[in-house]
């Protein structure tokens, strides 16, 4: 019987030692209080949420092909649109030598600007998560890119249309009019099946990283249109844009640039982000480092764009502590030259032991002119501070 055992331990082993498998995550409290006295009385002015991100990565033949699955949960105590889950991934991924395949849902970021995410099209905002859209929706796609010499081509087949998630009528930093996200309409009669595509290249030499995009489908940022029953219909149109993202790095400055050409049903515009970042290395002989940032943000349709960030000028600071906790703080005023209103942000990061994090976000708006985007977020000043647990 010795034989044969030894025969199954050793088959096992040699199976065990192709496949691998871990499962870590967060899990955060996380509490949000507004300065000022809510515009309307259903709304709150203190909300708290249980938020979850586990993820789960398998995978085998030698890590050639891993499946990752990335579920997200939040429940609020003030907003129902808030109290919502989704799944940021659940994908098979095949690596090669000079391609890599992936299938499923995913999140896939472009660009390098930091005052807004101007050329970021393949997945959707979740905007009920934060401020800035910096969170996403996952996306179903066949994503294939193909790695040269010159460049990598990252090919998207699209299937299937997330829409944008919006504040309820209890929540804050939402419009006057509630979003009746149940009303949506589409200029595509084949609505949220529509199948959309992207194709990018992109390359990094010298001290140059530059990307240029394609992409054909569904807008992700909806028209909000009054409606009968005094809400907000979302509707989304079917569009094309080209768009650039470059960065530049010389010693201590970091150049950046973002630019569009957008194509809709009714209009087309350009668009762009440019500016630099300047990092000031072992501040006064310490180990922190201070990045100073300025950025320009310019859109055609002038006062007509949806977009507070039409005539702007982003100023901000970084602080890296370079410890071992990753400590980091970011500082910036967004500034509307033409209307004189203005954004702005607190964000900082830190850890504490192995598992638990710290992250502080604050935010201040004001505007006096009621056709600007950012006047009906004129009373919702507001820190949110979360304590994440990671495993």
């Amino acid at each position: 019987m010795k034989a044969p055992l030894l025969i199954s331990l050793a088959v096992a082993g040699q199976v065990t030692s192709s496949y691998a498998m871990d499962i870590q995550g967060s899990i955060g409290i996380e509490q949000r209080s507004f300065i000022s006295n809510a515009q309307f009385p259903e709304q709150g002015n203190h909300q708290t949420s249980l938020t979850i991100e586990p993820e789960l990565y398998w995978s085998w033949n030698d890590q050639q092909d891993a499946f990752i699955f990335t579920p997200y949960a939040r429940l609020d105590s003030l907003d129902n649109e808030r109290s919502h889950w989704d799944i940021q991934q659940a994908k098979w991924v095949h690596l090669q030598d000079s391609w890599e395949f992936e299938l499923g849902i995913g999140i896939v970021y472009w660009g390098v600007t930091e005052s807004q995410y101007l050329v970021d099209i393949i997945n959707q905002t979740d905007q009920v998560e934060t401020v800035n859209g910096d969170r996403k929706l996952g996306q179903p796609m066949a994503h294939l890119s193909l790695i040269r010499d010159w460049g990598v081509i990252d090919a998207f087949i699209l299937p299937g249309f997330r829409e944008r998630t919006f504040a309820g009528k209890k929540g804050r930093l939402r419009t006057p009019w509630v979003v009746d996200t149940d009303a949506a309409r589409y200029q595509s009669s084949a609505k949220q099946k529509h199948v959309d595509w992207a194709l990018r290249w992109s390359h990094s030499f010298d001290q140059w990283d530059i990307g240029v995009a394609g992409f054909k489908g569904t807008d992700r940022t909806p028209i909000l249109q009054p409606s009968a029953n005094a809400t907000l219909q979302p509707y989304y149109q079917q569009m094309w844009q080209l768009s650039t993202d470059v960065q530049a790095t010389f010693n201590e400055w970091l150049w950046k640039l973002e630019a569009l050409h957008k194509e809709e049903q009714e209009q087309s515009y350009r668009a762009l982000v440019a500016g630099f970042e300047y990092t000031l290395v072992g501040l006064a002989q310490t180990r922190y480092d201070l990045g100073l940032l300025l950025e320009y943000n310019w859109d055609q349709r002038g006062l007509d764009a949806p977009t507070p960030y039409q005539n702007d000028l982003f100023i901000g600071s970084r602080l890296a502590f370079n410890d071992e906790d990753g400590s980091s703080l970011l500082i910036g005023l967004a500034r509307d030259l033409e209307q004189m209103s203005y954004s702005g942000r607190l964000q900082g990061s830190t850890r504490f032991g192995q598992h638990w994090r710290l992250n502080i976000d604050a935010w201040l708006f004001h505007s006096n002119v009621d056709t600007d985007p950012l006047y009906a977020l004129r009373k919702d000043d507001h820190i949110s501070v979360q304590l994440a647990y990671y495993f």
